[in-house]
């Protein structure tokens, strides 16, 4: 299910905005003992935004326990002064990030040392992302390569971008594996930044044995407000399916109120693809670049394989979004922790690696004698003098779309666009 929430705001006037921002807080307002939620119903279009920043991380963030009240928080006062409003409401986020603590590192969840959030952040609606802003210059070897050497397959894949961009190269590059009946597969994600989940998932099914069919693989777990069906200022989000268009519910519009946010509604299981079935150990390669849907992947194998990392620390995101919209900013709160099969999900300083490489910044990707596969083998005691890359196969495909790679600044966002209605309301699949 693809949810892209249209901007509810920009269609209409700035009177009729006001007049909308009123009603929602009027409505709000009605029941303060019940929703705990007191704020003013009048005020300037900037003090609205402030408002309702605060008022949907109480109900959507993922760490929303530790907020303090709205009076303590006191959006308008500390933040309406600030010349520029997308300075104010990023100045706001920050701050609510900061307010729950991680008691390993004594740190907030969402600290990284620079002020802005290490998850949340925000998008003006009429700019394009700028966290999506791609480089060549980042690697050397662009593009997916594949090398085969004894029982062991190399795979290097920079990223994950849209399934229907990937999905035939994929399926094509796994029936050549198939026929290798690799024991091992090295994946190597020192570049990739993460992309959509789907893509991630698609390839855990490829490499997985038909022995996992219908076992778990990860679950989404939102607060104990979504959870519970308590969120109800998602009323105000409509809900769209895969083409953008509303659905109806008893003949009225859906709304994101509407979104089942249980645990058991938002657990994903292995569905078997192609013929792979060799496969007994995987090893990653990882940087501080390994990041979201690539610390998904290796989480999920985690409790069915005896899986390695080797290289350096990964980033560490085990949070994904969905977007909401304020008039003309879409806020992408931490919304759902990612659990794999045992419920593990604490790398929020990054998985370490099992055999720490100093890696190269300009790699031979897929080459024997490169650090990361060069540690790999020798784990295996794979004996190398008589191997060379002759076998690696640079899959372009000349697909523009995954042959190239994010820049450094930022990793790729896990937002997650298969929310699914309750009621028993089918939604769409996403491809």
């Amino acid at each position: 299910m693809k949810i892209r929430i249209n901007n509810i705001f920009q269609k209409t006037t700035l009177l009729c905005l006001t007049i909308a921002i009123l009603i929602l807080f009027f409505g709000c307002k009605k029941e303060p003992k019940e929703d705990g939620i007191i704020s003013p119903i009048t005020g300037s279009r900037t003090e609205f935004t402030l408002d309702s920043l605060y008022l949907y991380a109480q109900e959507i963030y993922l760490w929303n326990d530790a907020l303090p009240s709205y009076g303590a928080f006191a959006p308008r006062e500390k933040y309406a002064h600030i010349a520029s409003e997308i300075n104010a409401v990023n100045n706001e986020l920050f701050d609510l990030s900061q307010f729950k603590i991680n008691e390993k590192t004594k740190l907030p969840y969402e600290y990284r040392g620079l002020l802005n959030p290490k998850y949340s952040y925000i998008e003006t609606n009429y700019k394009q992302n700028a966290k999506a802003t791609l480089s060549a210059s980042v690697v050397q070897n662009s593009g997916i390569i594949v090398n085969h050497i004894d029982n062991v397959t190399y795979l290097y894949i920079p990223s994950f971008p849209q399934l229907n961009t990937l999905r035939n190269d994929l399926d094509n590059i796994f029936i050549d594996i198939a026929k290798q009946k690799p024991t091992t597969m090295v994946i190597d994600l020192r570049y990739n930044r993460g992309g959509y989940i789907e893509t991630a998932e698609y390839l855990a099914n490829l490499i997985a044995s038909s022995k996992l069919n219908g076992k778990i693989m990860y679950v989404e777990s939102f607060n104990s407000t979504l959870s519970a069906g308590k969120a109800k200022i998602l009323k105000h989000q409509p809900y769209l399916d895969i083409n953008g268009n509303y659905v109806k519910i008893n003949g009225r519009q859906a709304t994101m109120a509407d979104i089942d946010f249980s645990e058991k509604g938002n657990t994903y299981y292995f569905d078997k693809k192609g013929q792979l079935e060799s496969v007994k150990n995987i090893y990653f390669i990882t940087s501080g670049s390994t990041a979201s849907a690539s610390e998904l992947l290796i989480s999920l194998f985690k409790p069915y394989y005896k899986a390695k990392l080797v290289g350096q620390k990964t980033f560490g995101k085990p949070v994904g979004f969905f977007p909401i919209e304020i008039d003309k900013y879409s806020i992408y709160l931490s919304s759902f922790l990612l659990k794999n099969a045992v419920g593990w999900f604490d790398y929020f300083d990054g998985m370490e690696p099992n055999i720490a490489v100093d890696l190269s910044i300009s790699p031979n990707l897929g080459d024997p004698e490169e650090e990361g596969l060069k540690n790999i083998l020798r784990d295996l005691e794979i004996n190398k003098t008589s191997l060379s890359a002759t076998n690696r196969k640079k899959y372009s495909g000349g697909s523009q779309h995954y042959n190239k790679t994010w820049n450094s600044d930022k990793e790729i966002p896990l937002i997650e666009k298969r929310l699914k209605l309750t009621l028993g309301i089918k939604t769409p699949k996403t491809q």
